[in-house]
């Protein structure tokens, strides 16, 4: 399972070699490891993103970050947000 939700990104390996610097790669492994999180806990990667970038600049305890875990976050606690 984990070599299947990775496989998009190793057949894309060649194109990311020329991410211009090493932290632009480690910005886009980071955003495909959030992207992947999502999905495996059952959550729509976009609907997640907007949640957890909505929230995080208010974000200032341990226990804050933690509850934008994916795991910790209901889907139909996205819903509500997102839908009004």
């Amino acid at each position: 399972m984990a070599e299947n939700s990775i496989r998009p990104f190793v057949i894309g390996r060649k194109n990311w070699l020329f991410s211009g610097t090493p932290d632009g790669a480690e910005a886009s492994a980071l955003l495909y490891s959030l992207i992947e999180t999502a999905k495996a806990n059952e959550l729509e990667p976009y609907a997640y993103l907007r949640y957890i970038f909505d929230r995080l600049p208010t974000a200032s305890s341990l226990e804050d970050y933690e509850a934008l875990l994916p795991w910790n976050i209901a889907l139909g606690q996205m819903k509500r947000v997102f839908t009004g």
